[in-house]
């Protein structure tokens, strides 16, 4: 069964960073820790009572994700971007989503529609309930869903980087932003095109929803930020 005590370490000794890497992720993508802030691996080891081995990997792996900037001796910060970059992640964002949408949409089948239909059943409830962190995470999703009929593993990775920083700042401001209303409204109508195999209706809907949002945020960021250094 492999239930041997070197197994059970092995998987314990694996699954460590991974638990930590996942709470520091989201901890981040709540703004619960703000761009720019000091990460203390000795810290964090003792808030997590681990030695600092695990920690130094999941540190390793946010790194690789964007999230932190992090060197082994020297410490490491929260990411803050600046205005030019995050909009340049908006940018790329758009260029590679609609590309996977485009041809995602002829190979959508009636599970895939379901899924998102699923999905968006399930962004009701968390928007209803005011429920900030789950709907941005559902928000993720249901763009992952749209796109996944594309076939394109290598870019669905490089689209996912991309959506985790992205994602970042819609959560922050979320609770704030104009335009919730209308990207639900959005959402659905997006669904509906791509079920009628409208694509360019439904690439050109999709290309304004993610610049939109892009032009909001960068609103809000850069009023926030000035607040904060005045």
């Amino acid at each position: 069964m492999g239930y041997d005590m070197a197994g059970k370490r092995a998987v314990a000794k694996q699954s460590l960073p991974e638990i930590i890497a996942n709470d520091l992720r989201e901890r981040i993508l709540s703004g619960e820790m703000a761009e720019g802030e000091t990460i203390r691996q000795e810290a964090l080891a003792e808030e997590y009572d681990v030695s600092r081995m695990p920690v130094r990997e999941a540190l390793k792996r946010l790194n690789a994700e964007g999230l932190v900037q992090w060197a082994n001796n020297r410490g490491g910060s929260v990411t803050k971007h600046s205005l030019h970059e995050i909009g340049e992640i908006f940018d790329l964002r758009t260029l590679i989503e609609v590309d996977m949408f485009r041809r995602s949409i002829p190979n959508m089948t009636d599970t895939d529609f379901k899924q998102c239909r699923d999905i968006l059943e399930r962004m009701e409830t968390s928007y209803d309930q005011d429920d900030v962190s789950e709907w941005g995470a559902l928000n993720d999703d249901y763009h992952s869903a749209l796109c996944a009929a594309s076939g394109l593993k290598m870019t669905a990775e490089i689209l996912n980087r991309l959506s985790v920083q992205s994602d970042r700042y819609v959560r922050m401001h979320l609770s704030v932003m104009q335009q919730r209303d209308q990207a639900k409204e959005e959402h659905g109508e997006l669904l509906r095109l791509a079920m009628a195999g409208k694509v360019e209706e439904a690439c050109s809907l999709l290309t304004r929803h993610v610049q939109r949002t892009k032009d909001e945020l960068l609103e809000l960021i850069a009023a926030k930020r000035a607040a904060e250094e005045s």
